[in-house]
């Protein structure tokens, strides 16, 4: 393997993360925020290695009996795209002859994250697991993907439904590791489909200056449902990345969402700290 295929720093840590294997456990949950990270680890029982490097902060500690990391990915899945191949790489490269471990060893990866909903029957406030994931952030169709073609017929009806998508990204869908979204959904929290977009304004239809250039896209994604009768509940701007290449990758994910916003309604929750508190604690619970 070329040395600009797998960078690392000069102390043999994954370039980015600045992560030794040591650091990082086999359960991450994945925030946004690299603030939110000791918002996460201050429920830890002890915290074992606190990393920064750029906008990726790390912390690895214990909860009860097991042992979690919690990572600040940043915004967008272009981070996603590093800190989910450079966690792979922790896990299963050999830091030595820089090969593939075997067997493979799969993760827990869970997402929490931020979102606004984009339907009108959605609560402000409430949390939300996504059982899947809608990309149009541009990331997947970059990677080699055997089952490319599974969702082909779900995705051409959006293409039907909104062109205008044809000429910003190649959608692609994919699921939550089922097992994982059960033990952390239970019977109580909803589940949904998740757009994942490219970025907060444009992307996700809002206008300032510039226009946009799907009009009323908000209200055409509310109203589409695919053939099965899905529809999309809410946007933000990592999941898609984090359920694609944790399936390439053989790893479980699943993401959860507090709902901070109804862009159908206009509404925002007006104690979003207290509505992701809840979300952290629910999850550690259940882990």
């Amino acid at each position: 393997m070329k040395s600009t295929e797998w960078m690392r720093t000069p102390l043999g840590a994954v370039y980015h993360l600045n992560l030794m294997p040591e650091q990082v456990a086999d359960t991450i949950l994945l925030v946004g925020d690299p603030d939110r990270v000791e918002k996460v680890s201050q429920y830890f029982d002890f915290v074992e290695y606190k990393v920064r490097q750029r906008e990726f902060v790390t912390h690895t500690g214990q909860l009860g009996t097991s042992r979690i990391s919690v990572i600040g990915t940043g915004i967008g899945t272009d981070n996603i795209d590093i800190v989910l191949n450079e966690l792979d790489s922790l896990h299963n490269l050999d830091f030595v002859d820089e090969q593939p471990l075997n067997p493979p060893k799969s993760l827990r990866l869970i997402r929490l994250g931020t979102s606004g909903a984009i339907q009108d029957d959605v609560e402000v406030g409430s949390l939300l697991c996504s059982s899947l994931a809608l990309g149009l952030d541009g990331l997947m169709p970059f990677y080699a993907d055997p089952e490319d073609s599974a969702y082909l017929g779900q995705t051409k009806a959006l293409l039907d439904r909104i062109p205008e998508i044809k000429q910003t990204a190649i959608p692609v869908l994919y699921r939550a590791d089922p097992d994982l979204l059960k033990q952390l959904a239970r019977t109580d929290l909803p589940q949904g489909l998740t757009l994942t977009c490219a970025g907060f304004y444009a992307p996700q239809g809002r206008r300032l200056r510039i226009p946009p250039r799907i009009d009323h896209f908000i209200e055409q994604l509310a109203a589409f449902q695919f053939p099965n009768g899905m529809r999309i509940t809410n946007m933000e701007m990592e999941t898609a990345g984090i359920y694609g290449l944790a399936r390439l990758m053989g790893h479980r994910a699943v993401s959860v969402s507090a709902i901070l916003a109804n862009r159908a309604t206009g509404e925002r929750c007006p104690n979003p700290e207290k509505v992701i508190d809840r979300m952290i604690q629910t999850i550690l619970e259940r882990l």
